[in-house]
């Protein structure tokens, strides 16, 4: 398949606009590291990668506002941030090697969502251009606008499957003065979930309150039902955690550090590492997190004061049951080559029609990315 890397937003758009003029079905993506994530893209004739768009195109600190093209490398634009005592706290899946763009293409978070949000919260721009070749922007370099519509919230979480993101406005949060982790290990689900109760009704705002089961938390180095409690600020307020939490154990700094970077990747090393086929994310009620961890026997993992758990599956079987809950369910993560017989979005429910509407209004003729958003559009 023929590969185009345009160098600037000028040049995608020309690209997108000549494989358009000829009706011919784009692969879009930026370093195509996330193959497992979503679904398969049906018969595409050509790809289009941003990978060589990674210029910084603006930077104010002291606005707490970062401009950069969607190709620039995740873990460059961390370093980026950190030189500046500064953060993006998304924490997303496979950030040593994704771009920018593809992070927020397919809106991936991660644990601290708990207390800085998703993507969409932290994206206050876009460029991006259509099918038809234009270049359009949404949203200002500012954290506060009332310019236009919110198409850059539109496109976070697309998938490639309407526009492509040629830039993306950020606004960035201080670091905060230091950060420790609770690890605090239970023996069965009933007794995690209390904690994770008492923790819901307390006054602690903590960044990330995670669960994992026993075979999650042996991926991480842990023994059993685990809570895991991310906390940041000052001293005084970590001393705090530390007597809310008696007979925890702590980690920090490169420890700490790796215990997350660990966790979030949990999803695609289950695939890689496991020979796994799937895992399927549950949104729920907080309070169902004991009924869920015990649907499949191996690796459960849940923000546990979000209401978002992530179940690994083994097989076909173990899929159908996780998706059978009575809770918005898909497979996010599988294996591309066993893929085919999955129903990777078993009941997206009355919101499907509307999203369907909006890709006939960017892409009428269903070139860009089919069936890239969990084989549904």
């Amino acid at each position: 398949m023929n590969m185009i890397q345009p160098t600037c937003a000028a040049e995608l758009s020309q690209a997108l606009r000549q494989a358009a003029a000829t009706s011919t079905r784009i692969r879009l993506g930026g370093g195509f590291t996330k193959d497992a994530l979503g679904g398969t893209v049906h018969a595409a004739g050509v790809s289009i990668s941003t990978a060589a768009m990674s210029r910084v195109l603006a930077y104010e600190p002291k606005d707490l506002t970062v401009s950069v093209e969607a190709g620039l490398p995740y873990a460059e634009l961390l370093a980026l941030l950190t030189a500046e005592g500064q953060m993006l706290p998304l924490d997303p899946p496979l950030a040593g090697v994704s771009t920018v763009g593809g992070v927020i293409a397919a809106n991936l978070c991660g644990s601290r969502r708990r207390l800085y949000g998703t993507a969409r919260d932290v994206v206050i721009g876009m460029s991006y251009c259509t099918l038809d070749g234009d270049i359009a922007d949404s949203g200002a370099l500012v954290v506060k606008s009332v310019a236009g519509y919110d198409i850059h919230k539109l496109l976070t979480g697309s998938f490639g499957t309407l526009a492509a993101i040629a830039s993306i406005n950020f606004k960035v949060s201080p670091a905060p003065e230091l950060t420790r982790t609770y690890i605090l290990a239970h023996p069965s689900t009933q007794a995690a979930s209390a904690t994770r109760a008492r923790l819901a009704s307390g006054v602690l705002q903590p960044a990330a309150v995670d669960y994992l089961n026993p075979a999650a938390a042996a991926r991480c180095g842990l023994d059993g039902h685990v809570i895991l409690v991310r906390a940041a600020g000052a001293e005084r307020v970590l001393a705090r955690y530390a007597r809310e939490l008696d007979g925890a154990e702590t980690v920090e700094g490169g420890q700490e550090a790796a215990l997350w970077e660990r966790l979030s990747g949990l999803a695609p090393d289950w695939l890689s590492g496991q020979d796994g086929l799937a895992v399927v994310k549950v949104v729920h009620p907080v309070q169902v997190l004991a009924d869920l961890s015990d649907l499949v026997p191996g690796p459960v993992w849940s923000h546990a004061l979000n209401g978002v758990t992530r179940l690994a599956c083994m097989n076909a079987v173990e899929v159908a049951k996780a998706c059978s809950s009575a809770h918005l369910s898909l497979v996010e993560w599988s294996d591309p080559s066993r893929r085919q017989g999955l129903q990777l979005w078993p009941a997206p429910g009355p919101d499907l029609e509307l999203m369907k509407q909006m890709k006939s209004v960017f892409d009428p003729k269903g070139l860009l990315n089919p069936g890239r958003l969990h084989g549904r559009i």
